[in-house]
């Protein structure tokens, strides 16, 4: 039997569901996973409200990234695979005992790299790569602002910045600067009003780069810190999660905004980065991923980064692990691990 948790609707964390159903076979071209880890990002809280841009109908599985091994191949598929573990994107269904993945997404995991520190940088390891060097294109020397240096995007964009040489300014509510300040960068609090004034502070002549999840009105303040020659690097519209209406308003309203401050002639870039952009392309689009999850699976795996996980708690505890990480009070990422506890009878039931 596959164990899995279900969204039904725009419901509280507490409206989760456990369920039970058989065991799928795997395609063409599929890998039945068991899911080792899964991680609670900030796609999973926009959907539990309605508000991710291109969430499926309700009800479905949430999960947007796993880790897992192996344990049967479907027609097409080499069965040597069985056995040895991995890391994929799925953008729904990582939260189940159970996943069905197409092979061609599949990425190894070194040995000897733990499961749950390995899911954390699954979409925030790609996320935080591809926005540094595929679209920012940061060189050692430069100073950039990263906004929620304490999340899981965030702890990662900060060390794999300061691996590639680059200074890291970081926004973050002071009870996480500490933290923040372990990781190597300079922590600002997010909340104080003078915060660009701080900002240019210590970066007199604008920030080469400012990664941005937050939106909203706060992103001209984003902008108007880089350096002529600049580049903004939005991700995320958090500011309107809680914001009744259109799922898709604020992320055409942003993308609207960017465009014209592409036109304007003063050098600097502004871009709204899509992990899923060039998918149409899947060959190339699967390398992609294999090529730059790779790269940070092999930092993590070498000791040069280190996975920041805000807490482990499992799978039937979802609603405990979807509250915490939109608490705002961990730093880190909060996964999903694989536990015993669903019922038999295949019979939904709230989760804990």
């Amino acid at each position: 039997m596959i164990t899995e948790v279900v969204l039904p609707g725009q419901v509280e964390p507490e409206g989760l569901q456990l369920r039970t159903r058989p065991l799928p076979e795997p395609g063409p071209g599929q890998a039945l996973v068991a899911v080792e880890a899964s991680g609670v990002s900030f796609a999973e809280q926009q959907m539990r409200r309605g508000k991710y841009y291109d969430q499926p109908p309700f009800p479905f599985v949430p999960g947007y990234d796993l880790v897992g091994t192996v344990v049967s191949t479907g027609p097409g598929v080499d069965p040597a695979l069985r056995g040895r573990r991995f890391a994929a994107l799925t953008k729904i269904g990582g939260w189940a005992s159970h996943a069905l993945v197409g092979a061609g997404d599949l990425v190894e995991v070194p040995e000897g790299v733990d499961p749950a520190e390995a899911e954390t940088v699954v979409v925030n390891g790609i996320t935080a790569w591809q926005m540094l060097h595929r679209v920012a294109k940061v060189r050692p020397g430069m100073t950039v602002l990263v906004h929620g240096a304490n999340g899981g995007v965030g702890t990662t964009l900060v060390q794999l910045a300061r691996h590639a040489g680059v200074k890291v300014i970081g926004t973050a509510s002071p009870r996480h600067h500490d933290a923040v300040r372990a990781l190597g960068a300079t922590p600002l609090d997010y909340r104080d009003p003078d915060l660009p004034g701080r900002v240019r502070a210590l970066a007199p002549g604008g920030v080469g780069a400012v990664f941005d999840h937050i939106g909203g009105e706060g992103i001209v303040d984003s902008y108007r810190l880089l350096a002529r020659g600049g580049t903004l690097v939005s991700y995320g519209t958090a500011a309107t999660r809680d914001i009744p209406g259109s799922s898709r308003a604020p992320v055409l309203k942003l993308l609207a905004r960017l465009a014209l401050w592409n036109l304007l002639p003063n050098g600097r870039g502004a871009h709204f980065y899509n992990l899923w952009a060039g998918r149409r392309r899947l060959a190339a689009y699967q390398a992609r991923i294999r090529a730059d999850l790779g790269q940070v699976l092999a930092l993590l795996a070498s000791g040069e980064f280190t996975a920041v996980v805000a807490a482990r708690i499992p799978l039937s505890d979802a609603a405990e692990a979807m509250r915490l990480a939109e608490s705002g009070t961990v730093t880190g990422k909060v996964v999903l691990v694989a536990d015993q506890s669903a019922r038999p009878d295949g019979e939904e039931e709230g989760v804990r």
